[in-house]
């Protein structure tokens, strides 16, 4: 496999990979601690009004909906995790998706809590790193632990890929 393709093929598996862990990590703690995950559909109305030019709203939830937001929403969340993929590849090299290390997937999915603290949670208007929240240190205990969720996700799928030999 030429080192393209199989760039595409590692950042796409171990992307959807970590997503799935990510989600699983949802369901856990929904079903045993009564917390809900970020609802999706909010993300895709938010991504819905983006080509309107309306980048920030005061809260998202009672913006105009879109139409098949919940489909924008997990599928950009299963995009965002392959272009996280792709990222941490890029950053640590193909060579780490053949022999995946715990280490860098880890700090990779810590560090990627940055891109909702910074981006998702004040467009949808709970403000950098959910300020605006009613309890904004639990929002972001929150998320850090579902981005460091993703980032045991990011190794665990890399090695059942490098398992796979599909590199």
């Amino acid at each position: 496999m030429n080192n393209e393709l199989e760039f595409l093929v590692c950042a796409t598996l171990i992307g959807i990979g970590a997503t799935v862990v990510m989600d699983l990590w949802a369901i856990f703690i929904k079903r045993c601690f009564g917390i809900p995950s970020l609802n999706y559909a909010m993300v895709g109305r938010w991504i819905g009004h983006l080509p309107s030019g309306r980048f920030t709203h005061e809260n998202i939830a009672r913006a105009t909906p879109i139409r098949g937001e919940g489909v924008i929403g997990w599928g950009a969340h299963y995009g965002i995790g392959i272009a996280f993929a792709a990222a941490l590849l890029a950053c640590v090299g193909i060579e780490w998706a053949r022999q995946p290390t715990f280490l860098p997937a880890a700090i990779f999915g810590v560090l990627s809590v940055a891109a909702p603290f910074f981006i998702l949670q004040p467009g949808m208007g709970a403000g950098i790193a959910a300020s605006k929240t009613p309890q904004p240190n639990t929002a972001r205990l929150r998320s850090l632990m579902a981005h460091a969720s993703f980032g045991v996700g990011l190794f665990v799928a890399a090695w059942v890929v490098a398992i796979l030999h599909v590199s």
